[in-house]
């Protein structure tokens, strides 16, 4: 008899991709506020609550993830300064409450990263092994871009084998044609959308 053991990853829900910030998500801060709501009556449905943050370098470009300075951001490899880690940008949104958190994951340091899976805890010990660790079969899924870090997290996951379901209500994508186009890439891949 397999038992399901389900964890929530709360993807990026930061200053810079709210309302008010450098990349900023219109409907990020309502959505941070729902996922508190959500964790607020579920916390006790997972056997973690995982929080992950774009965490870049203050210098350089990291990698190229930053538009070289004089330049515009392509918006598709090259971004403005987001998330610096020694900024406030990088913070999670005030409306997130973090109590019930029980991993907080970085990503981003020094290179692009959009999957949360990509990301490692303030002891270095990689998302995936964590999970593992946890014995962790399903994933619940929200957090912002649903086209780009939710998407690049939810077929991670589905890559690794877990079953994932993607809290409608609880995520905010860039643009409604690329979040469109996410979401049925998250379908044909496997996850509850």
């Amino acid at each position: 008899m397999s038992t399901t053991r389900k964890a929530l990853v709360i993807v990026d829900v930061q200053n810079d991709f709210v309302e008010g910030g450098s990349l900023a998500v219109t409907g990020g801060r309502d959505v941070a506020t729902r996922i508190s709501h959500h964790l607020a009556a579920h916390a006790d449905d997972y056997v973690a609550v995982i929080a992950s943050r774009d965490w870049h370098h203050a210098e350089g470009t990291n990698d190229g993830h930053f538009a070289e300075p004089g330049t515009d951001p392509d918006f598709v490899h090259t971004w403005p300064v987001h998330c610096v880690s020694t900024t406030g940008g990088s913070d999670y949104a005030p409306e997130l409450v973090t109590d019930q958190v029980t991993h907080h994951v970085r990503k981003g340091m020094g290179v692009a990263a959009y999957s949360a899976f990509e990301g490692v805890t303030d002891d270095g010990t990689a998302l995936p092994r964590v999970l593992a660790d946890l014995g962790v079969t399903d994933l619940d899924v929200t957090g912002i871009a649903t086209d780009y870090c939710v998407r690049a997290t939810v077929l991670d996951a589905r890559a690794a084998g877990l079953g994932v379901r993607l809290l409608d209500g609880l995520h905010a994508g860039v643009a409604p044609e690329s979040s469109a186009t996410a979401l049925a890439e998250m379908t044909d891949a496997g996850a509850a959308v």
